[in-house]
């Protein structure tokens, strides 16, 4: 399903989230609260709703505060795997769907040199994770296993399947 008609409008909503939810659940409750912010105000038209987040050691990493906590963030993920999760809510005419895609993300140890260059970038900023594998943090990644797609931060494949189903009533 391809779709030329669309506009972004972004969701003023409060992307904080309760401990007592669990943290491969968070982003999907954050995209649901997005979603339904704005299909308040376009109930007839598709809404979707995104959240990524970064898991590591069952600690979700959001986006960073600023360099420091990016800082923080990039040391933990040095060396080891962790989960990129991208919550995704679906709304039209008062029904709603969710679903959470997962892949796994290896980084290469970083290096000091390497990780004080790519803090001086400021492409940190506004990523979950404190990273954009799209860019030069790509050369971080040994590897991934799972939608390439979903780390930068939005699972194309799978949520063209999610709407087909939803929009022709097979949810």
């Amino acid at each position: 399903m391809i779709f030329d008609n669309f506009e972004v409008i972004p969701a003023d909503v409060d992307e904080s989230i309760g401990e007592d939810v669990p943290v491969g659940l968070r982003a999907e409750k954050i995209a649901c609260r997005k979603a339904e912010f704005i299909a308040e105000k376009n109930k007839k038209s598709l809404v979707i709703g995104c959240d990524t987040a970064v898991i590591v050691d069952d600690i979700m990493l959001g986006k960073p505060e600023n360099r420091a906590d990016a800082e923080k963030m990039l040391r933990m993920l040095s060396g080891r795997k962790h989960k990129v999760i991208t919550g995704c809510c679906l709304c039209l005419n008062g029904r709603e769907e969710n679903f959470s895609e997962v892949t796994e993300v290896e980084f290469f140890p970083l290096d000091e040199e390497e990780l004080l260059r790519y803090l001086d970038t400021n492409d940190w900023a506004d990523k979950a994770g404190a990273y954009g594998i799209q860019n030069m943090a790509g050369l971080f990644v040994r590897g991934i296993e799972g939608d390439y797609n979903n780390v930068v931060g939005l699972p194309t494949a799978r949520l063209n399947r999610e709407i087909r189903k939803f929009t022709e009533g097979k949810v």
